[in-house]
This record gives C-alpha cells, sequence and structure tokens, in this order.
C-alpha cells in the first residue's frame, strides 16, 4: 500500500473542506439565487478511518514523515488537531485505539474517501 504523506498546511484543506461539507446546510437561505456548479473537483467525503502508528510504516516512509513533521510549524499541528477533534468520526475513531488527536501528526486522504492518520506514540 502506498501512503502518500500530507500535513497539516496543504493538507488540512482537504480535511477540513471534507469536515465543513457535513456541516453546510441541505437547503439554501430563502432568496438565495441558485448558483452555477463549480469547476472545483468535488472534495472526497470520509467513508472510513484508518489509523496507524508511524513504526508500523516502512522505513523509507517514516524518514519521509519524520522530514514533513521536522517542517510543519506547531500551529499547523494544532490546527490539524483541532480539525480531528471537530470530526466526530475521526476523534471517535481515535478514540476507539485508546488515542486522541495530540498523537496524529500527518493524514493522508485517499480519493476513495479513507483517511489514514498517522500517529506518534510520546517517549
Amino acid at each position: 500500500m502506498r501512503i502518500t504523506t500530507i500535513l497539516a498546511a496543504g493538507a488540512a484543506f482537504v480535511f477540513i473542506s471534507a469536515a465543513s461539507a457535513q456541516e453546510q446546510p441541505a437547503t439554501p437561505p430563502t432568496g438565495s439565487a441558485p448558483t452555477a456548479p463549480s469547476a472545483q473537483p468535488a472534495q472526497p467525503t470520509i467513508q472510513s478511518v484508518s489509523i496507524v502508528d508511524i513504526k508500523e510504516l516502512p522505513e523509507a516512509t517514516q524518514t519521509q514523515v519524520n522530514e514533513v513533521v521536522a517542517k510543519t510549524s506547531e500551529a499547523d499541528l494544532q490546527k490539524l488537531r483541532s480539525t480531528v477533534d471537530a470530526t466526530p468520526q475521526v476523534k471517535s475513531a481515535l478514540e476507539a485505539k485508546g488515542m486522541s488527536s495530540a498523537q496524529v501528526v500527518a493524514f493522508s486522504m485517499g480519493n476513495n474517501g479513507v483517511l489514514t492518520l498517522i500517529t506518534k506514540k510520546p517517549g
């Protein structure tokens, strides 16, 4: 399985978009004019959540993840973790594994709707 690591700033957009899509009202407010469909491709919605500890990844992938994490600001990690906490499906998947958003260091969102969270245990 090929895991593409996407972190905070760039990837948070996809994650936040997927979470925000769940919060949008189903009907437009009264008095608004219909809009033309946007040219942007639809963001995948979360179909399932997979949680992988960084130590379970191949060594080369671990190195890539660690390099990207080292370049990620604490503010970006906090945004990622806040988004995880604000998304019930994702938060409950972490809790089911006895983990919290504080252990999430990266994620990957596949076009098939599989959200993979990469975690790192403290210590």
